[in-house]
């Protein structure tokens, strides 16, 4: 699933025909409990699931799954050039760095020639409206353009959760200027089949404003 709108890539198919996957290798970014992984394996691919996060890698562990886990950080892959066919990343890494640009090349330099990079994050049009699935989420609350990363504190005032907001021409610019080729960004629509209500998500706003951004870039 690339969001919570519930777009599959069974379905989507950003990454490819499934039937192509088998034998590739694939880098899954800010993998967490390695879901994306587990389905490309199930697919025939070779993935590696990298998070920064030991504990969400031990969640990975314990679920299980015939591929390794890496626990390291994006903007400093432990992996030779041209190590992978594909990469992916649904909501990691990206958003939770100030500079994506050193992970977008990266992961740029870890790619074969010809190599596909698809990622999602949250639409940059979210964080102009408050996070609510209800009708009060509907009125801008916060300037599209305010940079202002989101920042959570634990009571001595360390952050513990940091999340980093571009507009989408920053993202644009930010894959070109990595040296990826541009060729699709997907802006999921809500189906009717989707009733769930999770965080500020909802079928309410979906309906109203995008809430998910996926970008498919190539390494030419």
């Amino acid at each position: 699933m690339w969001g919570p709108e519930g777009l599959d890539e069974v379905e989507a198919e950003l990454l490819g025909p499934p039937e192509e996957l088998k034998g590739r290798d694939v880098l899954e970014l800010g993998a967490g409990a390695a879901q994306c992984s587990r389905w490309l394996a199930a697919q025939g691919a070779r993935p590696v699931a990298l998070d920064i996060s030991h504990r969400q890698l031990q969640h990975a562990l314990r679920i299980g799954g015939p591929f390794p886990l890496v626990c390291a950080d994006a903007g400093a892959l432990p992996f030779a050039d041209g190590s992978f066919d594909l990469a992916c990343s649904a909501y990691g890494a990206l958003p939770f760095v100030a500079d994506p640009r050193l992970v977008l090349r990266e992961v740029r330099r870890v790619l074969r020639p010809g190599g596909r990079l698809v990622f999602s994050v949250t639409h940059p049009i979210r964080w102009a409206f408050p996070d609510e699935p209800g009708p009060e989420g509907l009125s801008v609350s916060a300037s599209y353009f305010d940079r202002t990363p989101y920042v959570e504190q634990d009571e001595e005032g360390r952050a513990v959760y940091v999340e980093h907001h571009r507009t989408l021409g920053d993202r644009v610019r930010d894959v070109v200027a990595s040296g990826f080729r541009l060729v699709d960004l997907v802006e999921p629509e809500w189906p009717a089949w989707n009733t769930s209500e999770w965080g500020g998500w909802s079928p309410l706003r979906g309906n109203l404003i995008p809430g998910t951004a996926v970008f498919v870039c190539v390494r030419d």
